[in-house]
């Protein structure tokens, strides 16, 4: 697990994300970090209601390192039905001692206001203004001001996606690390994957869940 997160800096740091993310909040177990845990496989989840999605986001992350597996191969369809104590015993039957997931908390939607703007060109001389704008004709004051345009201002409405990313040791049976990201101008779901996933390294740096670069 430690192996892969340097080397998901090296790919994200190369990455052109898509989005603008960042932590909102955080939390880690105090008596586990993410580097003691040595996991050598790794189920990555991804809940999310569209199924293309879904694989999109999980491929993202297993293509980066061997160790991460896509849960579509193993929770699917034909395991619905099944249990929780079922499904985890199918995990634990396939040697996995770690799960990373993913879900969409919420969508939310907010609306700003952009001050409109004024641009223009100075096309007369400095003459006037020095010696006094008195007994200067239309002509000289419309050269000083001239042309100038107004930009009206408007209403931006901006969609934010709030991320919830956990880590989960299968071996002690336990949360070890949660974090909330928000994004938004998300364009691309590989993308901003890629997004979450680095502010998510940086987040875990910082805590001490990860050793610093």
């Amino acid at each position: 697990m430690k192996k892969y997160f340097i080397s998901l800096i090296l790919i994200l740091s190369l990455s052109n994300c898509g989005s603008n993310t960042s932590i909102v909040n955080s939390w880690r177990d105090p008596k586990t970090t993410v580097a003691e845990e040595h996991f050598k496989k790794v189920l990555v989840v991804v809940l999310v209601k569209d199924e293309a999605s879904r694989r999109i986001a999980e491929n993202r992350i297993a293509a980066s390192n061997p160790v991460f597996k896509t849960s579509y191969q193993y929770l699917n369809e034909t395991t619905r039905q099944l249990t929780q104590e079922q499904k985890l015993k199918i995990l634990q039957d396939e040697n996995f001692d770690g799960v990373v997931t993913m879900r969409l908390v919420s969508k939310e939607k907010e609306t700003t206001y952009v001050p409109g703007t004024y641009t223009g060109m100075y096309y007369g001389g400095f003459d006037g203004i020095y010696t006094g704008m008195y007994g200067y004709g239309f002509g000289n004051w419309y050269g000083m001001y001239s042309p100038v345009f107004y930009d009206p201002g408007y209403y931006q409405e901006t969609t934010y996606y709030m991320v919830e990313t956990n880590i989960f040791s299968l071996k002690q049976n336990k949360l070890i690390w949660t974090g909330t990201t928000k994004s938004d101008y998300v364009t691309d779901v590989g993308q901003t994957v890629d997004a979450i996933m680095q502010a998510v390294v940086k987040e875990m740096r910082k805590d001490g869940s990860l050793p610093p670069k």
